[in-house]
């Protein structure tokens, strides 16, 4: 595709997260998406052929992002209580953030009946995520800024109670120090005494 192509991509991308964000997945539509972009059918269709395969990219780009971004500090020997800084400094923000929460649009998408178990792209998601922060508690207890921890465990604590804010928040106001309270105790688990 062309340097224009992906730029459009792109765009399309971008207002329809805005769209999910709004009003969930369901209640998009393809008509919504070329509105809000600026765009005929014909020229939405060109790039795309459903609303879920615009909310599959939108969703799929934010766990390889990290993936890739925690990858390349890891390889370029970035000490490890920095990447975990910065990536819980990233959740509690997004946390906070209740305005730009795609956590409904991912509910009404994963749980339509329409979505095989075959094709269950959020646990794609979940082992992408989890991978990242696998080797990076691995990287941390290798260069001795973590605490020896159950890697595994510590992704469950962190998705999970990441998530259930996401979708509260949702749903109710929640209490400004919750994010704050969760990152906090990761790094308690995670960061040795000496860092």
């Amino acid at each position: 595709m062309s340097l224009r192509g992906d730029r459009t991509k792109q765009e399309i991308r971008d207002k329809a997260y805005r769209l999910f964000v709004e009003k969930g997945f369901k209640e998009v539509t393809m008509k919504d998406i070329c509105e809000r972009a600026g765009l005929s059918r014909g020229g939405l269709y060109r790039h795309y052929e459903s609303t879920e395969q615009i909310f599959l990219e939108i969703v799929n780009a934010f766990s390889d992002r990290q993936k890739c971004d925690v990858r390349g500090k890891i390889e370029r020997h970035m000490p490890a209580a920095v990447i975990l800084e910065e990536l819980l400094s990233g959740y509690e923000k997004e946390m906070s953030d209740r305005e730009n929460s795609l956590s409904l649009a991912i509910c009404e998408f994963y749980s339509s009946p329409e979505i095989s178990e075959d094709d269950n792209s959020v646990k794609r998601q979940y082992e992408v995520s989890k991978s990242t922060w696998l080797e990076l508690i691995n990287y941390g207890i290798g260069t001795k800024e973590f605490n020896s921890v159950d890697p595994e465990s510590v992704f469950h604590l962190l998705v999970f109670a990441y998530q259930g804010v996401r979708m509260y928040s949702r749903l109710m106001e929640i209490d400004r120090n919750i994010p704050a309270q969760i990152t906090n105790e990761i790094r308690t688990l995670l960061l040795a005494e000496e860092v």
